[in-house]
């Protein structure tokens, strides 16, 4: 079984529902599996639903997809945190090769979506990952009144205001089985 590390961070709930959609997307592909994990923090650390992510949860993937909201266009320093502790993983080459991808969530609609994608691309970089994105072949790219790029599904909150809509819901779901078909393939 193909395990695809699916590792988010989130505030107000958001980005972790777009972690479930993406696990069922990998879901949807025979011999895939999805682990979701979190990163430990203060504001996450009574309501969090999902065990805290460990080391051995890297070693033991096939795949990697991160998500985190926008803070300030950059990932949230909870997962940069814990991505920052991976340096005996990047010498060993423990994430070399296999697929990654990246999703965030904003409150506003140019919150910066594209450059937080961007940043959290940057070290799965540096380890060697293969990074995937969403093609254009996922016709609810170009229908999105929301979230939703190349980069990796994004959702637009409106400040907690608005729910995943059926679009991103559908973009999140195509990435998680993207991935997963990805991983299947490079391990047969």
């Amino acid at each position: 079984m193909a395990d695809i590390l699916i590792l988010y961070y989130s505030v107000n709930e958001s980005t972790k529902k777009m972690a479930r959609l993406i696990a069922r997307g990998v879901e949807m592909v025979d011999g895939a599996d999805a682990t979701l994990r979190t990163v430990s923090n203060e504001e996450t650390k009574d309501n969090t639903s999902d065990p805290l992510v460990e080391i051995n949860d890297l070693k033991n993937c096939s795949g990697l997809i991160l998500g985190s909201p926008t803070h300030f266009g950059n990932m949230a320093a909870p997962l940069k945190s814990f991505i920052d502790k991976t340096t005996a993983e990047w010498f060993n080459g423990t994430l070399a090769g296999k697929p990654a991808g990246v999703f965030t969530s904003t409150s506003s609609l140019h919150g910066g979506q594209e450059t937080t994608l961007v940043s959290m691309m940057l070290p799965l970089i540096h380890h060697g990952m293969i990074i995937v994105g969403v093609p254009y072949t996922e016709k609810k790219l170009a229908s999105t009144k929301s979230g939703g790029t190349p980069y990796g599904p994004s959702h637009v909150s409106y400040n907690n205001s608005q729910d995943i809509t059926d679009d991103e819901k559908e973009i999140c779901l195509s990435y998680g089985k993207r991935i997963a078909e990805l991983v299947i393939k490079l391990n047969s």
